[in-house]
């Protein structure tokens, strides 16, 4: 892991840059694939499971027994988290949803808004490296919620069983998904967004995903379907000072180095004696854990920053616009309240991302690679649209049309300025 002590600032932007992987072929591949899905529907699918996840798949929804077996294969233990955790996440979720007020603009001019489910959305649960069985709660809680109609989840099937890992059917079950496919990668995305014999078309897709699918959701949403957001890897970024437990903040940058090898992890304190402390004791954690080889990859693209004064932390944080924000600092509060660009806050020296990425209730699907600067997490509203509505009175007419009536014609719309005139001169008759 990289330390740097007091960079200039004309020398953050490079500090500060994701890891890169060169994907000169990435789109012409990927825009392949879902061409062949759109022209072959099923079959296509089929294929492309067989070639890319390694399973020879005779019907590619999975069954009522297979989820029934999955559940009766989840241990006791781990249902009851995952109800907890979806307790939470629809607790928090369910706060959101507030009634919008009717507004008179003026008198006789009222406007309002309603929130309208999505009907159909797709869920992507990746299954590579881990089983992603949180990520189902993440999203189908929310749809649930927020009351979309079908709710329609894809995820790669297990190589060597041909099944999906019976915590995210439990989880799916727990969550209220209708229907579940055996469908990983490019193949899954293009399912959702053009539709296939098995596979409904769904109006939005949402999920993370590796660079293949990441693509994918980008390349379909340019014309046929909407996405949640662009994404990437996954990042965390800590802020901490002397107050700071070392242990706490190493466990923290390794415990996002963990989620593959593109994922990043950086410190930035003012303190050096904090800086060297966390070098030792990352060193120290990352012997030992499990998916070491992972993390290490991870850990060659993250690094430790020593700034100058709290002032330079507050700067450099809201240019890296992170996705996880962790600030364990004695004011943490008071930091922030001045961080205007980031996914999701964790908030002291005892509240670490594994917390809100399982079961504290926000939501772990939010914007990486610096998109935090104009995106949202997933939420609530992620899963419905708008509709504005208006209704104008006779009392309405007479106070509004002469304003509609001049901005129409000095934009040389006469036939708008006609549809309020003719109304103005029904009222005066």
């Amino acid at each position: 892991m990289q330390l740097i002590k007091y960079p200039k600032r004309e020398d953050w932007a490079t500090l500060l840059k994701r890891p890169s992987f060169d994907n000169s072929s990435l789109t012409e591949t990927v825009s392949g694939i879902l061409n062949d899905v759109r022209t072959r529907g099923d079959k296509a699918v089929k294929e492309y499971e067989l070639k890319f996840d390694k399973v020879n798949l005779t019907s590619l929804a999975v069954s009522e027994a297979e989820i029934n077996e999955a559940e009766a294969l989840v241990s006791a233990e781990l249902k009851n988290a995952i109800r907890q955790a979806k307790e939470n996440i629809a607790k928090f979720h369910s706060a959101q949803d507030q009634p919008l007020p009717c507004v008179e603009t003026m008198p006789g001019v009222k406007c309002w808004q309603k929130a309208k489910a999505i009907q159909k959305v797709g869920l992507y649960i990746p299954g590579g490296t881990a089983p992603l069985f949180s990520t189902v709660l993440m999203l189908a809680v929310p749809a649930k919620i927020a009351g979309c109609r079908d709710i329609i989840l894809c995820t790669p099937p297990d190589k060597t069983t041909g099944k999906v890992n019976p915590a995210v059917l439990f989880a799916a079950q727990v969550a209220g998904v209708n229907r579940i496919f055996k469908i990983g990668g490019v193949q899954a995305i293009g399912a959702m967004a053009y539709g296939t014999e098995s596979v409904p078309k769904v109006y939005k897709i949402f999920g993370p995903g590796n660079q293949f699918v990441t693509a994918a959701k980008q390349i379909v949403s340019l014309k046929d379907v909407a996405i949640d957001m662009p994404a990437g890897p996954s990042e965390v970024e800590v802020i901490a000072d002397e107050t700071a437990n070392p242990e706490f903040v190493a466990a923290d940058l390794l415990s996002q180095a963990e989620h593959g090898a593109d994922s990043q992890a950086i410190l930035i304190t003012s303190s050096e004696e904090l800086a060297e402390n966390v070098m030792t004791e990352v060193e120290k954690q990352l012997a030992v854990l499990p998916r070491l080889a992972l993390a290490e990859k991870s850990i060659a693209n993250s690094r430790i920053i020593v700034v100058k004064n709290l002032e330079e932390v507050i700067d450099i944080t809201n240019e890296y616009a992170p996705e996880h924000l962790i600030i364990s600092t004695k004011n943490y509060m008071d930091i922030a309240e001045r961080i205007e660009n980031a996914g999701s806050l964790f908030l002291g020296h005892l509240t670490p991302e594994s917390a809100g990425d399982y079961a504290s209730g926000t939501n772990h699907t939010l914007p990486t690679s610096g998109y935090a600067h104009a995106y949202s997490g997933v939420n609530l509203d992620s899963f419905r649209k708008k509709m504005t509505y208006q209704e104008i009175t006779p009392e309405g007419v007479k106070n509004i049309a002469q304003t509609v009536e001049i901005m129409a014609e000095n934009e040389q719309l006469f036939a708008h300025k006609n549809a309020m005139t003719l109304r103005k001169l029904k009222q005066l008759k």
